[in-house]
C-alpha cells in the first residue's frame, strides 16, 4: 500500500509504514498521529531537542536515556514512544521529521483524506483555515487535512502545495515577478 506513494519512500518511509501497520492493526492510528504531533511540537520548540535528535554526536544510550526522559514528560508512551526508541536504537532518529511527514500521509490515505501543506505569512484564524479547507475540498471532492507554517519571508498571502500541484499567491512571488517585468521592459 504505501509504496504506491513516493511521499513515503525512503527510509522514513519505511519506518512510517512499519508505525502505521503496527498501529491499524492494534487500531490506534490517532492516538500515535496525535503522540507523533506532540513529539513534533516538541522538536519545534527546543533547540535543545533539535540538537538531540540531529547530531551524530551523541552516543546511541545517552541518545535513548535523553529521549526517554522527554517521552516521560511529555506523556507520550505505548507505541509511539517504543517506536521513537526503535528509531534512536537503529541511529535514524535524525529522520523522525521526515518519518511523522510520511505517517500524516499514510494515515490521510488511509481515511480518504487529502494533505496539503500550506504556508502563511502570519497564523491563520480558525475561520480562514476552515475557509480553506473548504474550498480545497470542493477542489479535491476529499476533506483535506492541513499542515500549516508560518514564514515571514513570503510577506502576504500563501502557498498551497497539495499533491503535485502548486498554488503560489504570496506577495512575495507577485512583487518578483513585477520586478522581472520591469527589467524586461527597462
Amino acid at each position: 500500500m504505501a509504496a504506491e506513494d513516493t511521499s513515503v519512500s525512503g527510509v522514513s518511509g519505511r519506518y512510517a509504514t512499519a508505525l502505521f501497520e503496527l498501529a491499524r492493526d492494534q487500531k490506534v492510528v490517532d492516538e500515535v498521529k496525535a503522540d507523533l504531533d506532540k513529539f513534533e511540537g516538541l522538536l519545534n520548540e527546543s533547540a535543545d531537542l533539535k540538537r538531540l535528535v540531529r547530531s551524530p554526536v551523541f552516543a546511541a544510550d545517552a541518545q535513548s536515556k535523553a529521549l526517554s526522559a522527554v517521552l516521560d514528560k511529555a506523556g507520550i508512551a505505548g507505541i509511539t514512544a517504543n517506536f521513537l526508541k526503535v528509531l534512536t536504537a537503529n541511529r535514524r532518529l535524525f529522520a523522525v521529521a521526515d518519518v511523522i511527514r510520511a505517517y500524516r500521509a499514510l494515515v490521510a490515505r488511509f481515511k480518504g483524506e487529502a494533505t496539503a501543506d500550506v504556508t502563511v505569512a502570519e497564523a491563520l484564524s480558525d475561520k480562514n483555515l476552515d475557509a480553506l479547507k473548504v474550498a480545497l475540498k470542493s477542489v479535491t471532492g476529499k476533506d483535506v487535512a492541513l499542515n500549516v507554517k508560518i514564514d515571514p519571508s513570503i510577506i502576504g498571502g500563501l502557498v498551497v502545495k497539495l499533491g503535485s500541484r502548486m498554488i503560489d499567491s504570496s506577495l512575495r512571488t507577485k512583487l518578483n515577478s513585477i520586478k522581472h517585468a520591469m527589467k524586461e521592459a527597462g
